[in-house]
């Protein structure tokens, strides 16, 4: 077994790493967000109100054949591990391309490439939220691959013999997506354009190849600028205010850079940091031109941080990362400090199979511990299932919850049923179901996770609402929630949908 190569080695840890999301992916329920993005497949448009539409396009084929969470999530799962594959390549052609750049001082310093390549998976696999975007489709876990390979093609182009036109449209290709798969790939063309920027002679802006990738990525991002066109721009207007979040505090800086060194490990930091110490200096400008692949959006996430946000925002920017903390990684093992590595490896991989066993447990549900995040992944397919045989059974006029989170299991598992929001924030369900009419009837799911007030009154609320049913929701012999279903008449406002 030790006389594996590095490459093998990596190609093992990835298999193992996969089969475990092949196993999770079939034992929990959807996400709010899955779910989310599920429904965009079950209702394909050119773009949504609060991302572009790769999420749910790539996930068309399957939704369209199945309703397993399973086979669905075979998505995500095959995303990172091209996302792994693709971490081992650049890491190469990082490698390669520092040797190039500083032959005398480097040929010395630089442990061998896979070496390298193998430290950098093993920093990704080591780091608990790439698992969690590995079974869980999101934007990011599109992102990330695509980063991944606009790196790639970074490192290319500085090479002395630059890019061929077929490598220009390829990043083209590349670049589009990007923009398809979620907003914040900006970032990344911005990180892309530091690259061009940074070197004396600016010949790419007389490359045929340059300007025909320019316009290839415009063509492939033109389906979310014509939808934001004919939809009063509201998914750029809904993502700038989401971005900007809330009252901006330090506090909340200090909270994400703490949740980014638990989520994403320290021993990917532990390599980057080495790494910065030990060669940028001996290339600074093109190194650090490289390194805003990840500093970029890094960046930009913690300053809007103050204002709230979510730590898997940063995943891309992670991986893109990681081949500099492979390098820098294997420095400290070929310097004889393989001890350190071995303890943090082994500790973050504890916690991931720690974190894992949690999820399949369903959580801890007493007293004490008041808040159960992992309670919400199961019991939402058999109310879903429950709802739907209400509505048929009262002939109400669909499903009604009082917050989107809830919103999108509940139209997953109780589909074709339409789901209406009953709240004053416009979202997709808004553009999905239309407004509700007044006087209709509908079938309450208020969740004891998240519950409110019946919305009885005669103002934006039901002339009655009367409980109907009930559902808890046990796993491993503990009580993690109920369901309460209630049929609610006569809605009074037929405007309050919006």
């Amino acid at each position: 077994m030790r006389n594996y190569s590095p490459s093998a080695w990596a190609a093992i840890s990835i298999t193992i790493a996969a089969l475990v999301h092949f196993g999770l992916g079939f034992t929990i329920e959807f996400s709010v967000d899955e779910a989310h993005y599920a429904l965009y497949a079950k209702n394909l448009a050119w773009s949504y109100f609060d991302h572009p539409p790769l999420v749910g396009w790539i996930q068309w084929p399957f939704v369209a054949l199945t309703s397993s969470e399973g086979w669905i999530r075979l998505i995500p799962e095959l995303l990172w591990v091209i996302a792994c594959i693709l971490v081992y390549q650049v890491t190469l052609e990082l490698h390669q391309f520092m040797q190039s750049r500083n032959t005398a001082y480097l040929t010395s310093a630089l442990p061998s490439p896979n070496l390298c390549g193998l430290m950098a998976v093993l920093a990704v696999i080591a780091g608990p939220m790439p698992h969690i975007l590995a079974v869980g489709l999101l934007p990011d876990s599109i992102l990330a691959p695509l980063s991944l390979g606009i790196l790639w093609m970074a490192l290319r182009w500085l090479r002395p013999e630059s890019l061929s036109l077929g490598e220009w449209l390829f990043l083209g290709v590349l670049l589009g997506l990007a923009g398809l798969s979620k907003y914040t790939a900006a970032f990344t063309a911005f990180a892309l354009l530091l690259i061009f920027l940074s070197t004396p002679k600016k010949s790419w802006l007389t490359q045929l190849g340059f300007w025909l990738a320019a316009l290839l990525a415009l063509i492939l991002i033109s389906p979310v600028l014509y939808w934001n066109w004919t939809n009063d721009w509201i998914s750029f207007k809904y993502q700038i205010a989401h971005g900007g979040g809330g009252t901006w505090l330090w506090r909340g800086v200090g909270v994400f850079l703490l949740i980014q060194i638990i989520v994403f490990g320290p021993m990917i930091i532990l390599g980057g940091t080495v790494f910065i110490k030990d060669f940028v200096h001996t290339n600074k400008l093109s190194l650090m031109a490289l390194l805003g692949f990840f500093l970029v959006p890094f960046i930009i996430f913690a300053s809007l941080s103050g204002g709230g946000g979510l730590p898997h925002w940063t995943t891309p920017a992670w991986f893109c990362m990681a081949p500099f903390a492979g390098i820098g990684l294997a420095k400290m093992w070929a310097m004889q400090h393989r001890q350190w590595i071995r303890i943090l490896f082994c500790i973050q991989i504890a916690l991931c199979l720690i974190g894992f066993g949690y999820v399949l447990s369903g959580g801890i549900q007493s007293v004490a511990i008041k808040s159960n995040p992992i309670a919400d992944l199961y019991g939402w397919k058999a109310a879903g299932v429950k709802a739907a045989e209400l509505v048929r059974g009262t002939n109400a006029n669909g499903i009604a919850v009082q917050n989107w989170t809830l919103g999108s299991r509940a139209a997953w598992y109780a589909k074709p049923l339409p789901v209406y929001v009953l709240d004053q924030r416009q979202d997709q369900f808004d553009l999905w179901f239309g407004k509700l009419a007044k006087g209709a009837n509908l079938i309450l799911v208020n969740w004891s996770g998240m519950p409110f007030a019946a919305p009885i009154g005669p103002n934006l609320a039901f002339e009655a609402c009367q409980p109907i049913d009930s559902l808890e929701i046990r796993h491993f012999g503990q009580s993690l929630f109920k369901f309460e279903f209630s049929l609610c008449t006569n809605w009074q406002d037929a405007g309050s949908a919006d």
